[in-house]
């Protein structure tokens, strides 16, 4: 019996049925030894050297895996094709006492069966560089984590954490607010012109600018002005410039991309996404078929195809659209600075499941990022689509006009891959020469103010994060939802604001740890990363040189003064020990606690709005209470639970519905609130103002 060694337990079936007999796949479910969560763990003295123990947690797979690999013939490490996988396949040659030089090591960049065969006749070393590289990346998180954490958590709040990456994030977000609230609105102009040739054809026209330069218009004076100088002046054309543009397709799906399509275009949380994404990769039920992985590897920030991926492209492009929507020579897309190019773009294993062959086979949310990844793939391999192009610069006296269009001649990748706003079609413009005159059959000045930058979303802070370097792919999602979870950022609706403890924090960290949040800082740390993983540089050398400077600043900021607040003392007195509650501040906001803690562990929801209006349970006819869930989430609740369970998330109003006589409820959304009656047979709803609106 030959054993291989996986991570995640949603591929096993998989990679068995192409393995077939004389196998036995093995999944070690992630980690299975790592550095201790009780103690540092990292010795300074001897060099940074760590202490890396069996996870309690994983001490039964362990026992479980020495038993089969006493019994295998061989024995292959197959953990995912990345740092992270190439560490855990490091560890576990470890434990199960296997050289890394021997070639015990094999990846699957997707799981089929031509892939899985061929890593397996063909093992490697473990690459001790990869391993280096992520082992440098886990002593530097452990250093900040140990060292930044406890003394957040003395100097400003209880149970808090830091993190090289996560702060510098909550930072940005931060740093976005700040630039928000201090913005200054300026008012502008824009004028446009409604031009016509014969008094028949009318087409629209920019004005761009003055004296050669770029016309700024501050208030409604001085656009009447310009307006009455326009009318007054004829309109020449001055340059008439026909071509033919060529739009090519963007590249195939990178994690990043995917992840901010995933949220923009299908709405998709990062959570949620990232769950998909995995099982799209592990595989999904195919209904009539079983499970069935559908896409290659799905953190990656390589835009590279395989040649046989694009062989296998183009025949399916030639066959289904024609031939050409083939280009005459594969596409290839540039990759960013400092990508791994490990494996892949995220693509289709196979174009045989077409998402019209899938539909009504695998759930909704499958196939709606399955269509995503597989529409942007094919269209990455066919002909750019060609517009007839048009751009016709006027003159009108001192002042610069400017009207573009453009006709699509050949659909190619837009065949099935919507363009962008950018690509899409322009005004109509009439056939113009140069010299020629044209009137002004009307201007349209539209008064507009400078708008202050928008707020992070999860789709745009995932592109900056990779814009500037910070973290790598298979970091991002989890990076975003840790400070979210550590309510340090709260949504509101897609946006990302930060909270009053995330602007503490953040405030904290940059007064006494300028370097560590300075995002440039923060990106040339993953390169000297990716130059261990090279063999460019030693990863000791890297911790040493980093943790000089930390040192010092953690001494420093250890004598800084507290900036924790006093408990404010409430006027509730506690029900379990007689003692009075204070409010705290936690996860999900403020609560009320007993201030004997830890002697007494009492706490209580903090009623957080007016309850003067709220209406009697329909159940028991007891109060009603305002709670929260243990996710954070407000909702309404009898406060004679547990013997009554009643709970709504709609509020229950002290009135009732004047067609019935039922309960009212109150319904609030982030598009505005109504109220309607609780009675399904009645319709009765009020809309709010806004709504009517």
């Amino acid at each position: 019996m030959k054993l291989v060694l996986i991570e995640g337990p949603g591929k096993r079936d998989s990679i068995k049925k192409y393995l077939g007999k004389g196998y036995e796949v093995f999944a070690t479910k992630g980690h299975v030894r790592d550095l201790p969560k009780n103690k540092f763990a990292i010795d300074i003295e001897k060099n940074f050297e760590p202490s890396y123990e069996i996870m309690p947690d994983k001490m039964a797979i362990v026992k479980e895996l020495k038993e089969k690999a006493e019994k295998a013939e061989a024995i292959y490490l197959a953990t995912d094709p990345d740092r992270e996988g190439e560490a855990i396949a490091w560890h576990l040659a470890n434990i199960l006492k296997l050289k890394p030089e021997d070639k015990v090591r094999t990846a699957f960049n997707e799981i089929s069966k031509n892939a899985i065969l061929e890593s397996i006749a063909n093992p490697q070393p473990i690459n001790t560089d990869l391993v280096k590289a992520q082992l440098a990346r886990r002593v530097l998180d452990r250093i900040m984590g140990y060292k930044l954490s406890p003394l957040i958590s003395r100097k400003i709040q209880n149970k808090l954490s830091a993190g090289r990456v996560q702060s510098v994030v909550l930072k940005l977000i931060v740093d976005r607010e700040r630039a928000i609230k201090d913005f200054v609105k300026t008012e502008y102009w824009t004028i446009q012109c409604n031009l016509t040739k014969d008094g028949k054809t009318t087409f629209k026209s920019e004005l761009t600018q003055y004296k050669n330069k770029k016309i700024e218009i501050p208030n409604e004076a001085e656009a009447i002005r310009v307006e009455t100088e326009l009318k007054n002046n004829p309109i020449i054309v001055e340059k008439v410039k026909r071509s033919v543009a060529l739009s090519k397709a963007p590249a195939p799906y990178t994690t990043s991309t995917l992840q901010q399509d995933a949220v923009n275009k299908l709405k998709f949380t990062l959570n949620s996404y990232t769950k998909c994404a995995q099982s799209l990769y592990e595989g999904v039920e195919v209904m009539g078929e079983g499970k069935v992985p559908l896409v290659t590897y799905i953190r990656t920030d390589s835009t590279r195809i395989s040649p046989d991926a694009q062989r296998n492209a183009k025949e399916y492009i030639i066959n289904t659209f024609g031939g050409n929507y083939a280009p005459k020579a594969y596409n290839v897309y540039a990759s960013k600075k400092n990508v791994q190019d490990a494996h892949e773009a995220i693509r289709p294993i196979s174009l045989k499941y077409s998402p019209e062959y899938l539909k009504d086979k695998v759930e909704s949310q499958y196939l709606k990022l399955y269509t995503l990844i597989f529409n942007r793939f094919l269209a990455s391999q066919m002909a750019p689509a060609q517009y007839d192009s048009l751009v016709v610069d006027f003159s009108c006296g001192d002042y610069s006009l400017k009207s573009s269009g453009k006709t699509l001649i050949f659909d190619g990748y837009t065949k099935v891959l919507k363009p962008s706003e950018e690509e899409k079609l322009g005004i109509d413009i009439p056939n113009l020469e140069e010299k020629e005159q044209v009137n002004i059959q009307s201007i349209n000045k539209e008064q507009k103010f400078t708008k202050p930058p928008a707020r992070y979303t999860e789709s745009s802070i995932v592109k900056e994060m990779e814009d500037k370097g910070i973290g790598r792919p298979a970091t991002y999602a989890a990076t975003v939802m840790n400070i979210v979870n550590r309510a340090y950022v709260k949504k509101e609706a897609k946006n990302l604001v930060p909270t009053e403890l995330g602007f503490k924090v953040t405030e904290y960290l940059e007064e006494y740890f300028k370097n560590l949040m300075n995002v440039k800082f923060t990106a040339e740390m993953e390169e000297h990363l990716d130059e261990i993983e090279f063999n460019k540089r030693k990863w000791r050398d890297v911790i040493r040189q980093f943790y000089i400077d930390f040192e010092a600043q953690l001494k420093n900021a250890y004598v800084s003064k507290s900036l924790k607040e006093e408990a404010e003392l409430s006027d509730i007195v506690c029900e379990k020990c007689g003692g009075q509650m204070v409010y705290r501040n936690g996860k999900f906001g403020r609560f009320l606690a007993c201030q004997n803690f830890p002697g007494c562990k009492n706490t209580r929801n903090i009623e957080e709005e007016d309850n003067s209006d709220l209406g009697l349970c329909p159940k028991c006819n007891s109060a009603i209470n305002f709670k929260h869930s243990k996710k954070g989430k407000a909702f309404y609740g009898c406060s004679n639970y547990p013997k009554c369970d009643f709970a709504s998330w709609d509020k229950p109003l002290n009135r009732n519905c004047p067609k019935c006589n039922s309960q009212l409820y109150l319904h609030k959304t982030n598009k505005g609130e109504n109220v309607y009656c609780n009675n399904k047979d009645c319709k009765y709803i009020e809309i709010s103002e806004d709504k009517q609106q």
